[in-house]
């Protein structure tokens, strides 16, 4: 049971995400709630995050209290040659009930062409489930370096192919020194149609 003060940020910060489009700073808060100490405000957003109502993201500084209405997009993905991968939080995608608990959920819009075979295509939202582990024929969303793409993940051996669905790209080989991760695996996609 949230304590009234902590259900009163979280309404403020709720109607500030829906006004403005993304969520307030600490300091922000602070101000709304006449809470002088940062740390005071941190104390309110703790409580919320363990209550699962916040996505605190610590490396973003209006991602530190995004609540959880729904899924965040941070950012973009490449589905053609790998992009730099920049998180920068861009709003909510509200998932309705298709995708049950929103936790460890985020969205990425996709740039390129290389996954239209798999019915991905550019301008799209790719919904990621937050894991760093995958079997063989999973569609990842995988980092080389600072480049995040979204490809189908096939281990072989000492390296990893990161295989495209479209017939005019060639898969992408990551050595086993090659600095790779998985941010998580691919589990929908949302489009929207017309102008």
């Amino acid at each position: 049971m949230l304590k009234p003060r902590a259900r009163e940020i979280l309404g403020f910060i709720k109607k500030f995400q829906r006004e403005k489009g993304y969520p307030p700073t600490i300091r922000e808060i602070g101000e709304a709630f006449e809470i002088a100490s940062t740390n005071g405000v941190r104390y309110y957003l703790d409580m919320l995050a363990k209550a699962g109502h916040l996505s605190r993201r610590s490396r973003i500084s209006r991602g530190t209290t995004t609540a959880i209405d729904g899924i965040p997009v941070l950012g973009r993905v490449a589905a053609g040659q790998p992009i730099l991968a920049e998180e920068s939080f861009e709003g909510t995608i509200e998932p309705g009930t298709f995708f049950g608990s929103t936790t460890g959920l985020f969205a990425l819009k996709v740039r390129g062409d290389s996954m239209v075979g798999a019915g991905i295509l550019a301008g799209d939202y790719v919904i990621v489930k937050h894991q760093e582990s995958a079997v063989k024929g999973d569609m990842v969303v995988a980092m080389i370096g600072d480049e995040a793409t979204v490809k189908y993940y096939q281990p072989k051996g000492d390296r990893v192919e990161l295989v495209p669905d479209n017939p005019a790209y060639e898969p992408i080989q990551v050595r086993g020194d090659a600095e790779f991760k998985i941010l998580g695996i691919v589990k929908g996609v949302i489009r929207t149609v017309g102008g």
